[in-house]
C-alpha cells in the first residue's frame, strides 16, 4: 500500500494571499492616484472661484470708492464756483460791512483770525494792497457761510492766491506757519496750474505729510481763473487714514493694501499708525519695497509699468501662496489690492481628502479578504482582467467596464468592483455637487447678509405685492422709527406727505416697468422728512418671475442743504437779495427761447446810478451799501412779481420786463423807475437824491441773440449818460454803427502802433511882441493807409480806455525829445510842450522812462514842458503832488492845460509845482464878442501873474484876440492866427513867413 501525502494547500493559499495582497495594493495605489488627480482638479476649480470672489469684492470696493471720490470732487467744484463768484467775479459786492482785525507781525507777515475762530488769513506784507484788504474782509465773511458745511466732508477748506495769500478753516495753517513760508512753492499748489492742468479741472495731489496737522494727507485742488488769468486755487485736504477707512473689506480672511503710481505705500496690514507718523516726521515717503517681499513687489512693478486698470495673480509670502486682485482708482493715481491665503479656500477640500482616502483603504481591505478566501491557481487569468480594470479605474478611467459577473467567486468579485465603481462615481459626483452648492450658497448668503446688515444705505425688502418684510439697521437709524413701524406696511408709505404728488408716478412706474429711481423725501420720526436718493428694483427667480422688491435709500440731506446754500450764494446778491448776474443770464436765455417762438416779447433795461461813486467816496461804503439796498427795495415794490430784477455788480442793475411789445409801455416803466429813484433817500444824517441812466432794448425786435441784446442795452445806457444822465434811451442801429466804428478804431490802433502809422505835428507858440517862435506843442496825427487821417478826438479816448495810450505816449515823448535835439543842433533851440494822458501820468514807469529819454537824446530838460489837465490832478491830489515833484526833479516844466474848464481849486493850485497855465480855447474863441469870456480870461491871466506863473493862450485866430491878450499882459499865444500844427519838414516855410 503506497502512502500518498494529500496535496498541500499551502502553495495555493500562499499564492492566493500574495495575489490578494498585491491586487489590494495595486487597487489602493490606483485609487489614491485617481483621487489625487480628481482632488487636484477640484483644487484648481476652487482657486479659480476664489479668484472670482476676490475680483468681485475688489470691483465693488473700487466702485464704492470711486463714487466717494466723485462726490468729493463735485463738492469741491461747487465750493470753488461760490468762492470765484463771490470774491472775484462779483468783486464789487461786499459780503460784510465789518473790517477784519489785521496783525502786522515782525516776521513780515499779515495775519487775521476771524472773531468766531473758524478761519484765519495769512499773506506777506509786501503783497498787501486795497484789493487784498477787501479780499481778507470778504473771504472772512464767506468762510463763515461755507466752511462749516465743507469741513464736514474735508478736515479743512482754503483759498491760496498766486500772491501767497491764504484763507483757511480751521485756522491752524495761517496762524502757525513762519512769515517766510511760501504756499505757492508747495508742490500741491502747482498741480492746479495750467501747465500741469490744462483742462482747469479739479486735481488730486500726491499723498504728503502735513507738519502743521501732523498727519498724512491728500489735497483736492480746483483752480480759480478770472478772464483767463490764473489767480490761485481753492482746496481741501483729506486725512489719508480717514480716506482709507472708506475701504471696508468685510471679510476677515481678506487683506487690503494701497499704493500709488510712484511706488509709495499708502496702506498695508503691517503698516501701523506710529510707523507711518515716524516716516512723515522724518520727511521720508514709505516705499513699497521697504514693506513687501520681492514676489509681491514684482507684481506691483508690473502693474505700475503697464498702467493696468486691473491685475490678478498670486504671490508667496511667509512660505504660503496668496491670491491677489489689484485695481486702479479712476480719479486718484492709486492702486488698491486685496489678497488672501489660498489655503483658506481649500480647507473644505482637505476634509474631503481624508474621507476619500479612508474609503479607498476600506474597499482595498475588503477586496483583499474576498480574494484571500476565493482565489485559487486556475483563476489567475480572470484575476488579471480584474486587476487591469481596477488599475485603470485607479488611474482615473472612471468609466471603464469591469469583467462580467458570473456565479463563482471571481464573478462575484467582478460584480462587487463594478458596484463599488458605480458607488464611487456617484459619491464623487454627489460630493462635488454638494460642495459647490454649499460653498455658493454660503458665500451668497454671507455676502448678502453682511451687505444688507452693515450697508451705509437704508434697505427695505418687500414681497411681490410691495408689502414690507425686512428693514436693515441703517433704515431704522435714518428714520428714527422702530422695526414694527415698517413691517407689513406698503412700500410707498415710507415716502413723506410732502411728496404725495410723486407717489402715483412711482406706483405707475413700478407696475409698468418694475423699477424706479430718483430723489425724494421719506418720512422721519416727529414728522421730520429726510432727503434720500431712492432706488426700487425687482428680485427675480431663475424663470424671470418677481418674488420680491428691494428699495435702497441713501441719505442726501446734507447734499441737498449744501446745494440750497450754494444756489443761494451762486444765484442771488448777498447785499440786496436781488438776482445776480448768473441768475439774470439764465432768465434772459429763457425769455429769448420764448421769444423765438413768436408769441412773446419783452424789454431789457440796463442802468446804473448817476454819481454813485461820488456818494460812495463822500459818505463811505456803508452809506453806499445802504443806498443800494434802498434802491433794490424800491425796484421790488414798484415792478411786477413776474419781472426779473438783478444787480449785476457795483451800482449796475438790469430788469427783464415780460410782455412788453411797444416802446410806449417801456417808456412808462422807465419814467416810473426814474420817479421812484428821484425820491430823496436818508443815509444817516444826510439826504441824497439819485438818478439813473437807463438803456432800453426790445426783444425780439432789436435782436434774437442773448449777447447781442445785452450789448444793445449797454450801448443805449451809455448814450443816455452822454445825453446828460437821469434819462433813458432806446437802442438804435446808429448806436451799433458807433460801437462798430469804435471797435474798428481799437483794432486798427493796435496795428498802427506796430506799423508806425503816426507822425508828430508841431504848432508853434509865438511871442506876439517880437513875432518870434518861443516853443512848440507836439501833437500826434494818425494817417491810416485806407481811411486817411483819423482825428485825435476819435482815437485818443479809445487809446486812453484800452491802455494803449501809455505805449503811444512813450513814443511821442521819444519823438518830441529827438525833435528838440535836432532844433538845438540847428541853432533854433526852443521849448517843446508834450501832452500827458491820465493813464500815462499815473504810470509808475513814466519818471524813469522820461529820465532815460532825456539822457539818450541829450535834450535840455528845462526845454521840456509837460502838459496836464486839471481833471488829471484833482483825482488823487496827494499822489498827483508826489508824481509832479518827481517830474520836477528831472528839471522839466509843468503846464496845466485847459485851465478853467475842470475842477479848479486855488488851494490845490498853490500846492502844485506848476510853471505855466494855458488858457483854454473855449474862453478865447468868442473874444471880443462875449464879455463874460473876456472877464474870465483876464481873471485867469491876472491870477497867474500873482502866482508868478507863465501864461499861454490857446486857440488864437484873430488880431483882435491877440490885441486883447497883449492888453492883459499875455504875450505867448498859440493858434491858427500864426500857424496850424504842421509837419517838421514844413517848419522852414514858417520861419520864413515870421521873419518877413
Amino acid at each position: 500500500m503506497v502512502y500518498r501525502r494529500p496535496p498541500s494547500r499551502f502553495g495555493v493559499n500562499s499564492l492566493s494571499m500574495k495575489l490578494s495582497l498585491l491586487i489590494s495594493a495595486i487597487c489602493l495605489i490606483a485609487g489614491i492616484c485617481a483621487a489625487v488627480l480628481m482632488l487636484k482638479s477640484e483644487e484648481k476649480q476652487l482657486v479659480f472661484e476664489e479668484h472670482e470672489v476676490l475680483k468681485h469684492s475688489s470691483e465693488r470696493l473700487i466702485r464704492q470708492f470711486n463714487t466717494l471720490v466723485k462726490t468729493k470732487i463735485n463738492i469741491a467744484e461747487q465750493a470753488n464756483n461760490v468762492v470765484s463768484s463771490q470774491l472775484f467775479y462779483n468783486s464789487s459786492q461786499l459780503l460784510s460791512s465789518q473790517s477784519a482785525q489785521l496783525s502786522f507781525d515782525p516776521d513780515g507777515s499779515i495775519r487775521s483770525a476771524s472773531d468766531d475762530g473758524l478761519s484765519a488769513a495769512f499773506m506777506p506784507q509786501d503783497k498787501y494792497s486795497p484789493f487784498y484788504k477787501k479780499l481778507i474782509n470778504d473771504s472772512e465773511s464767506l468762510w463763515k457761510i461755507v466752511a462749516p458745511t465743507l469741513i464736514q466732508d474735508f478736515f479743512n477748506f482754503y483759498l491760496i492766491t498766486k500772491d501767497n495769500f491764504i484763507r483757511i478753516a480751521p485756522p491752524n495753517w495761517a496762524l502757525n506757519v513762519p512769515g517766510s513760508h511760501q504756499f505757492i512753492d508747495n508742490q500741491s499748489f502747482n498741480y492746479a496750474k495750467e501747465a500741469l492742468n490744462p483742462t482747469r479741472s479739479a486735481v488730486w495731489s500726491k499723498v504728503y505729510y502735513d507738519k502743521i496737522w501732523h498727519k498724512w494727507v491728500v489735497s483736492l485742488l480746483v483752480p480759480v481763473y478770472l478772464e483767463n488769468e490764473f489767480l490761485g486755487v481753492t482746496g481741501s485736504d483729506l486725512a489719508l487714514d480717514t480716506l482709507i477707512s472708506q475701504l471696508p473689506i468685510g471679510d476677515k480672511e481678506q487683506h487690503l493694501f494701497v499704493f500709488d503710481s510712484q511706488g509709495q505705500l499708502l496702506a498695508h496690514p503691517d503698516l501701523n499708525k506710529n510707523l507711518y507718523e515716524t516716516y512723515g516726521k522724518a520727511g521720508k515717503p514709505l516705499r513699497t519695497h521697504d514693506f513687501v517681499n520681492g514676489d509681491l513687489q514684482e507684481l506691483i512693478n508690473q502693474t505700475i509699468k503697464m498702467h493696468l486698470p486691473e491685475y490678478a495673480d498670486s504671490f508667496v509670502q511667509d512660505g504660503e501662496t496668496h491670491i491677489i486682485n489689484i485695481r486702479k482708482v479712476d480719479n486718484l493715481d492709486w492702486y488698491i489690492g486685496i489678497y488672501k491665503k489660498r489655503s483658506s479656500a481649500l480647507s473644505a477640500l482637505e476634509e474631503l481628502k481624508v474621507k476619500f482616502f479612508g474609503l479607498f483603504i476600506l474597499y482595498a481591505i475588503l477586496v483583499a479578504l474576498l480574494l484571500h478566501q476565493a482565489l485559487y491557481q486556475l483563476v489567475l487569468r480572470r484575476i488579471h482582467s480584474l486587476v487591469y480594470a481596477v488599475t485603470s479605474f485607479g488611474k482615473g478611467h472612471l468609466q471603464i467596464e469591469f469583467p462580467k459577473e458570473n456565479k463563482d467567486e471571481i464573478g462575484t468579485l467582478n460584480g462587487s468592483f463594478r458596484d463599488m465603481a458605480i458607488e464611487i462615481r456617484k459619491l464623487i459626483d454627489g460630493l462635488n455637487q454638494r460642495i459647490t452648492e454649499k460653498e455658493i450658497a454660503e458665500k451668497a448668503a454671507n455676502r448678502l447678509s453682511k451687505a444688507v446688515a452693515f450697508s451705509g444705505t437704508g434697505v427695505v425688502i418687500t414681497d411681490q405685492n410691495f408689502v414690507i418684510e425686512y428693514v436693515n439697521p441703517k433704515m431704522l437709524e435714518m428714520t428714527g422709527f422702530e422695526e414694527n413701524h415698517f413691517m407689513q406696511s406698503p412700500l410707498l408709505s415710507i415716502i413723506a406727505k410732502e411728496m404725495a404728488i410723486l407717489v402715483d408716478d412711482i406706483d405707475i412706474d413700478l407696475r409698468s416697468r418694475n423699477y424706479w429711481r430718483g430723489d425724494t423725501l421719506i418720512q422721519g420720526l416727529d414728522k421730520k422728512p429726510i432727503w434720500v436718493s431712492l432706488s426700487i428694483s425687482p428680485i427675480r427667480e431663475d424663470g424671470g418671475s418677481i418674488t420680491s422688491y428691494v428699495a435702497s435709500a441713501q441719505d442726501i440731506s446734507f447734499v441737498k442743504e449744501s446745494q440750497r446754500k450754494m444756489e443761494q450764494l451762486a444765484y442771488f446778491d448777498t447785499l440786496t437779495g436781488l438776482a445776480n448776474r448768473t441768475f439774470f443770464r439764465m432768465q434772459l436765455r429763457k425769455s429769448m427761447a420764448l421769444a423765438e417762438r413768436g408769441h412773446y416779447a419783452f424789454a431789457l433795461f440796463y442802468f446804473d446810478l448817476d454819481e454813485f461813486k461820488r456818494i460812495n467816496d463822500t459818505l463811505g461804503h456803508d452809506a453806499g451799501d445802504q443806498l443800494l439796498v434802498e434802491v433794490a427795495n424800491r425796484l421790488k415794490k414798484r415792478l411786477r412779481a413776474e419781472d426779473t430784477i438783478a444787480r449785476l455788480g457795483g451800482d449796475e442793475f438790469a430788469v427783464l420786463l415780460s410782455g412788453i411789445e411797444r416802446q410806449e409801455h417801456a417808456m412808462d416803466v422807465a419814467n416810473t423807475i426814474q420817479k421812484t429813484l428821484n425820491v430823496p433817500i436818508m443815509l444817516g444824517n444826510n439826504e441824497v437824491i439819485i438818478s439813473a441812466s437807463i438803456g432800453i432794448t426790445m426783444a425780439p425786435y432789436d435782436s434774437q441773440e442773448e449777447d447781442q441784446l445785452l450789448k444793445h442795452a449797454d450801448l443805449a445806457m451809455y448814450e443816455a449818460k452822454a445825453k446828460g444822465r437821469n434819462t433813458y434811451h432806446f437802442y438804435s442801429q446808429e448806436l451799433d454803427a458807433a460801437a462798430n466804428e469804435r471797435l474798428f478804431i481799437e483794432n486798427e490802433l493796435r496795428l498802427a502802433i506796430k506799423a508806425r502809422q503816426f507822425v508828430i505835428f508841431y504848432q508853434p507858440q509865438v511871442d506876439s511882441r517880437t513875432q518870434h517862435v518861443v516853443g512848440y506843442e507836439a501833437l500826434i496825427r494818425w494817417f491810416h493807409p485806407t481811411e486817411g487821417m483819423i482825428p485825435p478826438t476819435k482815437f485818443i479816448p479809445i487809446a486812453e480806455a484800452t491802455g494803449l495810450i501809455v505805449e503811444l505816449g512813450a513814443w511821442v515823448l521819444q519823438e518830441a525829445c529827438e525833435f528838440a535835439a535836432r532844433l538845438a543842433a540847428q541853432g533854433r533851440e526852443n521849448n517843446i510842450s508834450i501832452n500827458l494822458s491820465a493813464r500815462q501820468f499815473k504810470d509808475a514807469k513814466l519818471v524813469p522812462l522820461l529820465a532815460s529819454i532825456i539822457k539818450k537824446t541829450k535834450v535840455s530838460a528845462k526845454r521840456l514842458h509837460l502838459e496836464l489837465t486839471e481833471s488829471m490832478l484833482m483825482g488823487n491830489v496827494e499822489a498827483a503832488i508826489t508824481q509832479l515833484h518827481q517830474l520836477k526833479a528831472l528839471g522839466v516844466s509843468i503846464s496845466i492845460d485847459d485851465f478853467g474848464t475842470g475842477y479848479s481849486s486855488l488851494s490845490y493850485l498853490k500846492r502844485f509845482p506848476v510853471d505855466i497855465l494855458k488858457v483854454d480855447r473855449s474862453f478865447v474863441k468868442d473874444i471880443p464878442d462875449d464879455p463874460n469870456d473876456m472877464e474870465i480870461t483876464a481873471a485867469i491871466i491876472a491870477m497867474a501873474q500873482k502866482l508868478k506863473l507863465n501864461v499861454v493862450a490857446e486857440g488864437v485866430e484873430t488880431i483882435e484876440q491877440v490885441e486883447f491878450l497883449q492888453n492883459n499882459n499875455c504875450f505867448i499865444v498859440q493858434g491858427y492866427y500864426y500857424s496850424p500844427p504842421i509837419a517838421e519838414q514844413d517848419l522852414p516855410k514858417l520861419f520864413a513867413k515870421l521873419d518877413d
